[in-house]
């Protein structure tokens, strides 16, 4: 079973968190790369790099995946995705020279209806940058959040390969309402990274009203506790027993990297979901 940790969720340097993974256990770790201590100067900073690779070596750790998040809306305003693209196959050349086939990233909302002008835009941009990353064996995991799986689906259909899906289960459950079992089965032969996270929702509203609120904030007096909340393993509403089984049954083999990103002592919580996803992996046969 491959079980990572986000590093920057330990909350100290880099190099401090690779330590910490290292010691609790985790083969993997994902690191954010769209600025930072890990960004894509790197790629010019030879010795820095090597430096990197020799300590995942020491430490025995691979690089699950890369995250490429520049934030805001994505890549949902044309005007923008130029420079976008640019960052992003920067963060993939990152991502081959480390060794790891994935980048994930949040791309914004996508629309349901695909005549939207929007839709376009941003199919475009993530054919463009899934095209590169195709060429470099590497794939633009799309982390699940604001749509239905449907509408995903869709969308990573009309791309030319290079683009697949990072799946949050508690993104489902707590944004869009959607059963992550049903998510697994639809978008399964896309699915090459996950995170392991839990919550709940606590009132449904659009999705799309969320994920405006992390690009731009200050939506009158939006309180994100009012609408949802991220959960230690096991109590928020993902059901780990149905949603592995249901991984195992699509054929994914990747990492299941520890996501936390909130509560007061983020190091004893991942120490506890490392606990709780290797007991559940074993029962689920992985």
């Amino acid at each position: 079973m491959k079980i990572g940790v986000f590093a920057d969720n330990f909350n100290c340097s880099l190099n401090e968190a690779l330590h910490k993974a290292s010691k609790l256990g985790f083969t993997g770790v994902q690191i954010f790369a769209a600025d930072g201590e890990f960004d894509a100067s790197l790629l010019k900073n030879k010795d820095g790099l090597s430096t990197y690779l020799k300590l995942f070596k020491d430490l025995g750790l691979e690089v699950s995946a890369l995250c490429g998040d520049m934030g805001g809306h994505g890549f949902e305003i044309q005007k923008d995705n130029a420079e976008r693209i640019e960052k992003s196959k920067l963060i993939i050349d990152l991502a081959a020279a480390c060794g790891t086939k994935v980048v994930t990233t949040h791309i914004g909302v996508i629309p349901e209806d695909e005549k939207s002008p929007q839709f376009g835009v941003m199919l475009e941009a993530l054919d463009t940058i899934g095209s590169y990353a195709k060429t470099h064996d590497v794939t633009v995991a799309i982390e699940t959040g604001p749509e239905k799986p449907e509408t995903l689906k869709k969308f990573i259909q009309q791309t030319h390969g290079g683009v697949g899906v990072n799946l949050d289960p508690a993104n489902f459950v707590m944004v869009t309402g959607v059963d992550p079992v049903h998510a697994v089965e639809l978008l399964g032969q896309y699915i090459v990274h996950t995170h392991v996270k839990d919550g709940i929702m606590k009132q449904q509203t659009d999705p799309a009203r969320i994920y405006r609120f992390f690009a731009e904030g200050g939506i009158g007096d939006f309180r994100m506790e009012d609408y949802f909340c991220e959960t230690p393993l096991g109590k928020g509403s993902v059901n780990f027993d149905t949603y592995l089984a249901a991984l195992k049954k699509s054929g994914f083999d990747g990492f299941f990297t520890i996501e936390r990103e909130a509560g007061q002592d983020p190091e004893k919580d991942i120490a506890d979901a490392q606990a709780f996803i290797r007991k559940k992996l074993a029962a689920s046969g992985y």
